[in-house]
């Protein structure tokens, strides 16, 4: 049966595509091509997965914001890039949580857009 396998990709508005386009590559390291959007493939160094979920509309899990979607980006050293962050002065949120499922903490991009950041646990 033909089925949905992993998130193919995210679209969203901005109001400055081009500029949004360059902070992401600049700060998140997303390695953003001529046409102004990114791709890439799993390296099979980190165990990860895509996950994609409902949420109740009332959720406060996308934090104080009115947005109707979070973005969850996978990376490999979630202290790391969260100081790298806060020292470029991005908007970060201070908390960071750790379970079993690995390490999360949160930005707010420069169009006003809740991001999570992942980082897996280890294989």
């Amino acid at each position: 049966m033909a089925k949905v396998i992993g998130l193919g990709g995210i679209f969203f508005k901005s109001r400055d595509p081009k500029a949004l386009s360059q902070w992401y590559a600049q700060h998140l390291g997303l390695p953003v091509d001529d046409w102004g959007g990114a791709r890439w493939s799993e390296d099979g160094e980190r165990a990860g997965y895509t996950l994609w979920s409902p949420f109740a509309a009332n959720t406060e899990y996308f934090g104080p914001t009115t947005q109707s979607y979070m973005i969850n980006l996978r990376v490999d050293d979630l202290h790391a890039l969260l100081a790298k962050l806060r020292a470029a002065g991005v908007a970060v949120d201070e908390r960071v949580e750790e379970s079993e499922y690995g390490r999360f903490g949160w930005i707010t991009d420069p169009d006003g857009t809740r991001i999570e950041l992942w980082e897996p646990p280890a294989a």
